[in-house]
């Protein structure tokens, strides 16, 4: 609709640093989805030194997200409350009191942001890719996505096959994965990295939960005693939700582990203010105690219309046993993330189904084989659903390869200036 109620779109270049050669604009998501791509840049992209020298390199806040026209559902001690609400809903009433908050978080995102809710898809977002891209005056596409941008750049091909330059998608989600099948995979990979870790824990005088007995027992307790009595941090409380969040953002890579080990040992001393800090963090907190729109609405708002979910309660409940069996920590603490979706004021507007990619230039896939959130699975089917794609798999834990893999780096970097495609089945080590 051009005559419609229009939305502004925030956008960050980095100009090449080498105008010799360059080749044109490299535009980047990191993720989410609901991630500022402009707070992704203004950060350290040393790791992009590289594609600088060739690219001008360009971010944005998609539609929905921080700078660009935001969602937004709750004020900000509403917030609070809603992620320190605990979300292992083993009794009736814990049920009912998420429930609420549910409905209470939708009808939130309706008064505020209700008109800009029915358009929050990636389809959308990836339309907006193809308005920045002629903008920015490219005749074809050159793009960076990681995690959820993998599922936009997807989008991306499959709107625009011909536009696509290159297509470089690190951490790879599948479409055609219903919500809650996806959500056991991811879950189940953080499980897998917790284990890792406190595997790790016997062999670190530093991690506290490693000296004598069994360290995922005592962790269990920890969240345990959180559940019964959550802990005073300031004029705040870590409870056992926050808790959880403060481990998995620590699991995202493994060079954060040390951190977890020094948060652990401050939790067994009752001090949690670093498990505090680590949410905070993950959650977009500010030490002001206002948010971006991360979890305000951003995260929900798109993520509820691109994929179906189960609106009966009745088929959470069921859920249960496979994800307590999968992943015994996290199974139970995100059985019923996707009800939220169930109480949304706008309906899913895509199926899982495969998004059919014809007639694109060749896209590059990497996986990691213990990627917590983005399950190594996922792009192996990806890569079977995208003729003449090719997957470049890293061995080793942690979400994303870019930054994880110096053969990772340099086969993407070679793949976005020089269109040269590493050699179907490549490894890299981590």
């Amino acid at each position: 609709k051009p005559d419609g109620r229009k939305i502004s779109l925030a956008l960050l270049r980095k100009p090449t640093t080498q105008q010799t050669g360059r080749i044109g604009s490299l535009l980047m998501n990191p993720g989410g989805p609901g991630e500022s791509g402009i707070d992704f840049l203004r950060g350290d992209v040393s790791s992009l030194r590289n594609l600088n020298t060739r690219f001008d390199l360009v971010t944005w806040d998609p539609r929905g997200v921080a700078g660009s026209t935001p969602v937004t559902c709750l004020d900000n001690a509403e917030l609070d409350a809603f992620l320190a609400l605990d979300s292992v809903l083993d009794d009736p009433q814990e049920k009912q009191v998420a429930i609420q908050a549910y409905k209470d978080f939708a009808a939130g995102c309706q008064r505020r942001s209700g008109d800009l809710l029915p358009f929050m898809d990636s389809e959308n977002t990836a339309r907006d890719m193809d308005q920045i891209r002629e903008a920015l005056g490219d005749n074809k596409l050159t793009y960076l996505g990681f995690s959820y941008g993998t599922f936009i750049g997807q989008w991306y091909a499959h709107l625009f096959p011909t536009r696509v330059r290159a297509l470089s998608l690190d951490g790879v989600l599948d479409p055609s994965v219903s919500a809650n099948e996806s959500l056991l995979a991811q879950v189940t990979g953080f499980e897998k990295n917790l284990q890792a870790y406190l595997r790790g824990c016997a062999l670190r005088t530093s991690c506290v939960y490693g000296q004598g007995g069994d360290p995922m027992a005592k962790i269990n307790a920890a969240m345990a005693r959180l559940d019964a009595n959550p802990l005073r941090v300031g004029n705040r409380q870590l409870t056992r939700a926050l808790a959880m969040t403060g481990v998995l953002v620590t699991l995202y890579s493994q060079q954060t582990w040390g951190l977890l080990d020094q948060a652990l040992t401050a939790l067994d001393r009752s001090d949690g203010r670093l498990l505090l800090q680590f949410a905070d963090f993950y959650n977009q907190r500010k030490a002001d105690g206002t948010y971006d729109n991360l979890f305000n609405g951003a995260y929900q708002a798109t993520y509820c219309l691109d994929f179906a979910v189960p609106t009966d309660i009745a088929a959470y409940d069921a859920l249960g046993p496979r994800f307590a069996q999968a992943a015994p920590f996290f199974g139970p603490w995100s059985q019923y993330s996707n009800l939220q979706c169930a109480f949304w004021p706008v309906k899913a507007k895509h199926t899982n189904e495969p998004l059919t990619v014809n007639g694109a230039a060749p896209i590059l896939l990497v996986g990691g084989t213990n990627d917590p959130a983005t399950p190594y699975a996922e792009a192996q089917s990806v890569q079977r659903q995208i003729p003449g794609s090719v997957l470049l798999t890293r061995e080793g834990n942690g979400h994303t390869s870019y930054d994880a893999s110096a053969c990772a780096h340099a086969a993407e970097d070679d793949y976005l200036i020089k269109l040269t495609l590493p050699a179907t089945g490549t490894v890299c080590s981590s």
